[in-house]
């Protein structure tokens, strides 16, 4: 990003939230799972390197190497939490390659029913924490939604970890699609930049929130 581009980004800032806020955020639960999806997948987000991103829409999966399997990876339903990850896909060269990936809801409904919460409840002890750890394969995350001008929200975004048996799963069987979305990405950003911010929203997927799994393991206490 340029100083210019920063400068912008900063005078921007300074807009009231309702302004550059999406014009329903208020009425978003503190904790909702929101994305892309039919009755059969569901999209999520990651950014990567453009080795990574070439094989993984070449072979339409994940490929050992250059992805690792051996680390944890994270997914995210957001759009534009990925945008904030990511800066947009300008922030670094390993995350300059935006990945739209369409994986089965069977698949995303058993990350979340075999995961844990990426901290320790305050009633848990170290104990139960690590066993806790060491039999989950996901991990949940909730951090703040983000506007448009990647500022945080009042509701939250789920950010999943898949880890061991999980990336496996993920890899092989989840995966149905690879769509490439690093154009979308700077073309909603240059809307930004020029002030367009309802044209801006306009070209942001459509997120739904997602049905009700009753999963209490994904409540973060507060």
């Amino acid at each position: 990003m340029t100083v210019i581009e920063s400068r912008l980004l900063e005078r921007l800032k300074q807009l009231s939230p309702d302004t550059a806020s999406h014009p329903k955020a208020s009425l978003i639960p503190h904790q909702q799972i929101r994305a892309t999806y039919d009755a059969s997948t569901i999209r999520v987000y990651q950014a990567f390197s453009d080795e990574i991103a070439d094989s993984a829409l070449a072979h339409g999966t994940f490929v050992s190497p250059p992805f690792k399997m051996e680390r944890m990876t994270w997914i995210k339903p957001s759009f534009l939490w990925m945008m904030y990850r990511s800066g947009w896909g300008l922030k670094d060269e390993d995350q300059k390659r935006i990945l739209a990936i369409d994986i089965t809801r069977e698949g995303f409904e058993w990350a979340l029913s075999n995961s844990c919460l990426s901290h320790p409840d305050r009633f848990m002890s170290k104990e139960e924490w690590v066993k806790l750890k060491s039999n989950s394969p996901v991990r949940i995350q909730w951090d703040p939604e983000r506007d448009v001008l990647l500022q945080p929200l009042e509701h939250r975004a789920i950010q999943i970890g898949l880890n061991k048996d999980a990336v496996e799963l993920y890899v092989r069987q989840w995966i149905r699609k690879i769509t490439d979305a690093t154009a979308l990405a700077h073309r909603v950003h240059s809307l930004v930049l020029a002030q367009e911010i309802s044209a801006a929203y306009a070209e942001l997927p459509e997120e739904r929130p997602y049905p009700d799994l009753k999963i209490v393991k994904l409540e973060e206490k507060i």
